[in-house]
């Protein structure tokens, strides 16, 4: 369980400073992160760490797709998670 919850935390810590880095990239014009690659780790359970980038560092908070997708990950990877705990 230990091993599990290491994994997430990292999972989430990892996609929160991919924000970041993503936004220092998209006001100084360098390549992006792409989008597939953010959701990649949000789906591995790193939806937190997404949102919490987002509103940090003010990123990606327009786009429907993010504002939308990241919280119902958030929802559909917790009522997951209560299924297996409550069967």
């Amino acid at each position: 369980m230990n091993v599990l919850l290491y994994a997430l935390l990292g999972v989430n810590l990892l996609l929160f400073v991919l924000m970041g880095v993503d936004k220092h990239k998209a006001k100084t014009g360098a390549m992006r992160i792409p989008e597939a690659t953010l959701f990649f780790f949000a789906v591995l359970g790193g939806s937190v760490g997404g949102i919490l980038g987002m509103l940090a560092f003010h990123h990606k908070t327009r786009h429907k797709l993010f504002s939308v997708g990241f919280p119902l990950i958030l929802i559909l990877e917790a009522a997951g998670a209560a299924y297996l705990i409550l069967r």
